[in-house]
């Protein structure tokens, strides 16, 4: 009905979205003009179920669910949008009672991880979320397309600890936020390959356990080296590899062997010429860490890769 001083205007039905041949009570409008009210006549859990409509889009009026409605009476609910909490009227215990209702809130942190030079997402990223007192509350690894997803707490700040062998680590703010989802864009710095005048010192260069095929962080690490020899195009690389202790002398002699000449043939395939690259496994017989009862740490320190300059 409109309403003009003290003059009334004539009732008009709300038509289908609303109304039922049954019941409908208890209208209630909030401020952002949210209209909910109680109905015995729509498809609930039974008895006066709560419903709201939104009268800006003017769609159909939807059941709030539980925990507000019931298979009792549930009715006269009430919104306040600043104070944000809601209060309705329930006999569910055998007697009208008033509950207080807290609006539940959701966001989701979208972390998108990129290469900073060439814009190119990067795969296997660790993306860490940590609260404002330093608490870890996600630890998850970046998917094909760059990114992790996780929910958040509303009107909550959080970082992101982003790494990724190769890359300069970073830390990106992920700001509050309510009923939304908030994205992040963490750009990472490759680091750039050393030069010395004996070699080209990269990121650890990774094969599987046992294998020598090169996997893919160690192809974006053998790259970067490729990036260096086109621009010393008199350079000249021999490839060292080295094994751990663990196995027996000629085995890791030959496994060192197959991933010296696997990566020799990866940079060949690169456009480097045969001429300017040449490997060779050298087993356990090198060791960077000469131990004998290795901690893990040391074993990796002796499963590596070196890339010395014979000519420059």
């Amino acid at each position: 009905v409109s309403v003009n001083g003290d003059e009334y205007g004539t009732p008009e039905n709300l038509g289908a979205k609303v109304n039922t041949e049954a019941n409908e009570s208890f209208p209630f409008i909030t401020d952002d003009n949210v209209l909910f009210f109680s109905s015995n006549g729509k498809t609930g859990f039974g008895g006066l179920d709560v419903f709201k409509m939104d009268l800006n889009k003017g769609t159909d009026a939807i059941n709030v669910g539980e925990p507000v409605n019931t298979s009792k009476d549930d009715f006269a609910f009430t919104y306040n949008a600043i104070k944000k909490v809601g209060f309705f009227s329930s006999n569910r215990d055998g007697v009208d009672n008033i509950y207080k209702a807290d609006p539940v809130c959701n966001v989701e942190a979208l972390v998108r991880v990129k290469d900073a030079k060439t814009g190119n997402v990067i795969e296997g990223a660790m993306v860490m979320l940590v609260d404002e007192k330093q608490k870890t509350i996600s630890n998850q690894t970046t998917a094909t397309n760059g990114e992790i997803i996780t929910g958040v707490m509303c009107n909550t700040s959080y970082s992101a600890q982003v790494s990724k062998s190769g890359y300069e680590s970073g830390v990106f703010d992920v700001k509050k936020a309510e009923n939304e989802q908030v994205v992040v864009e963490a750009l990472l710095n490759p680091i750039i390959p050393i030069i010395t005048e004996k070699e080209v010192i990269l990121q650890p260069i990774y094969f599987e356990f046992n294998r020598s095929n090169i996997t893919a962080e160690g192809a974006a690490e053998l790259d970067k080296l490729v990036a260096v020899m086109n621009e010393y195009p008199e350079m000249v690389i021999f490839a060292k590899s080295h094994t751990d202790s663990r196995g027996s002398d000629s085995y890791n002699m030959k496994l060192s062997d197959r991933r010296a000449k696997s990566t020799v043939q990866y940079l060949i395939s690169k456009g480097i010429a045969k001429e300017r690259i040449s490997g060779q496994g050298f087993g356990e017989s090198e060791p960077k860490v000469a131990c004998k009862s290795c901690t893990e740490e040391e074993h990796a320190q002796n499963r590596r890769s070196e890339f010395l300059i014979v000519k420059k």
